[in-house]
C-alpha cells in the first residue's frame, strides 16, 4: 500500500513538473496565464495520482505493463524540455540553449524536406511570418518528430527483442486495457488485431493530416498563434506525441493478440496430445 501510494505520488509530481516546465522558463502570453498553468499542473497530479494509487483501473492503459507508459512519459518530457530550451534561445540565449538550438538546426536540415510532416507544419504558418519564426517552427517540429520516432523505435525494441510483455509476468487485460471489453461480441483476437492495425494506420497518417486540416480550417476559425512560445511547444508536442502514442498502442495490441494466438495453439496442442 505504501509503495503504491509513493509510486503514484512520484508519477504525479513528474507529470506536474512536465506541465510546468515551459512556464518556468518562458514568458506567459496573458496576465492570468501562470494561474491557469498551475491549475493544470495540479489537475495532472491529481489525475495521475488517483489512477496509479487505485487498485481499479479507469482510463490509463498499460499501467501494469512497463515500459509502455514510461516510454510515453520520457518521450513527451523530452519533447517539452528540448522545445523549451530551443524557444528560450530566442528570448534569453545561453550556452546551453545555443547548443540545443544548433542541434535542432542540424536535425531540421535532415528532416525538413519537401512533403515531409515537418514541412507541412511549416506551411501552416501565415504568408507574412518572419524568417526567425519559420526557422523556429521548423526546428521545433523536427525535434518533436524525431523524438516521437525514437520513442516508437524504443518500444519496438522492447516488443521484438525483449519480448514485451512476457518479462513482466502475466498480462492482465482488465488492468492494462480498461477501455477494452473482451465480452463485447466477436473474437477477441480479431478485435485486437483490427484495433491495432487501425491505430497504427491512423497514427502514421496524423502527422500529415493535422497540418492539412489546420490549413483548411484557417479560413473559418482563428488560426493557432505559433508565435507564442508556449503555444508552439504544446501544439507541436501534441502533433508529434499523439500519433506516436497511437502507433505504440497499435503495436501493443497486436502483440497481445499474438500472445493469445500462441496460448490457444499451445492449449490445442496439449489437448490433442492428451487425447492421443
Amino acid at each position: 500500500m505504501i509503495a503504491r501510494t509513493t509510486g503514484a505520488a512520484i508519477r504525479g509530481l513528474l507529470v506536474a513538473l512536465m506541465v510546468l516546465t515551459p512556464a518556468l522558463y518562458l514568458p506567459t502570453s496573458t496576465s492570468n496565464g501562470t494561474e491557469i498553468i498551475v491549475f493544470l499542473a495540479i489537475l495532472a497530479f491529481i489525475l495521475t495520482f488517483s489512477e496509479y494509487n487505485s487498485a481499479f483501473p479507469s482510463f490509463i492503459e498499460f499501467r501494469d505493463a512497463p515500459p509502455v507508459n514510461r516510454l510515453r512519459f520520457v518521450g513527451l518530457m523530452s519533447m517539452v524540455t528540448f522545445l523549451t530550451l530551443i524557444c528560450k534561445n530566442a528570448y534569453a540565449p545561453t550556452d546551453l540553449t545555443g547548443v540545443f538550438y544548433s542541434i535542432g538546426l542540424m536535425v531540421a536540415n535532415v528532416v525538413d524536406f519537401p512533403y515531409s510532416p515537418v514541412r507541412l507544419v511549416v506551411l501552416v504558418l501565415p504568408g507574412n511570418a518572419s524568417a526567425p519564426l519559420i526557422e523556429l517552427v521548423s526546428i521545433s517540429a523536427s525535434i518533436a518528430y524525431v523524438a516521437a520516432l525514437v520513442t516508437i523505435a524504443s518500444f519496438a525494441y522492447a516488443v521484438k527483442l525483449r519480448g514485451w510483455p512476457t518479462g513482466n509476468g502475466a498480462f492482465n487485460v482488465w488492468t492494462n486495457l480498461p477501455l477494452f471489453d473482451p465480452t463485447k461480441g466477436g473474437d477477441v483476437v480479431a478485435r485486437l488485431q483490427r484495433d491495432g492495425r487501425l491505430n497504427i494506420a491512423i497514427g502514421a497518417l496524423l502527422p500529415f493530416l493535422i497540418p492539412a486540416l489546420i490549413k483548411l480550417m484557417a479560413a473559418f476559425i482563428t488560426p493557432i498563434a505559433l508565435g507564442n512560445p508556449q503555444t508552439l511547444i504544446w501544439t507541436l508536442c501534441a502533433w508529434a506525441f499523439l500519433p506516436a502514442s497511437m502507433i505504440m498502442r497499435g503495436m501493443a495490441t497486436l502483440r497481445i493478440a499474438g500472445l493469445i494466438v500462441e496460448k490457444r495453439r499451445a492449449y490445442s496442442t496439449s489437448e490433442s496430445t492428451q487425447i492421443a
